[in-house]
């Protein structure tokens, strides 16, 4: 299945707000996944505007950021 959603490159291809799909893509997750971090508190910081769900893609980067911080030289 084709890819919907591409990776944006950078902060100036995207804007302020991204959607869990554009998230999901960009991480290569399902969204379903997305959905298990937010109810587990341990996904990138996700934001309510009205009834939808939405990112601020330097809060994704920075919690993704974080999670690359194991050593792989072991």
């Amino acid at each position: 299945m084709p890819n919907r959603f591409p990776r944006p490159a950078t902060a100036a291809e995207r804007g302020p707000l991204a959607t869990p799909a554009e998230i999901a893509a960009y991480l290569g997750v399902p969204v379903k996944t997305l959905y298990q971090w937010k109810y587990r508190g341990i996904g990138p910081n996700v934001h309510k505007v009205g009834r939808h769900l939405r990112y601020r893609w330097h809060e994704v980067d920075a919690w993704l950021d974080q999670q690359t911080a194991y050593d792989l030289t072991a």
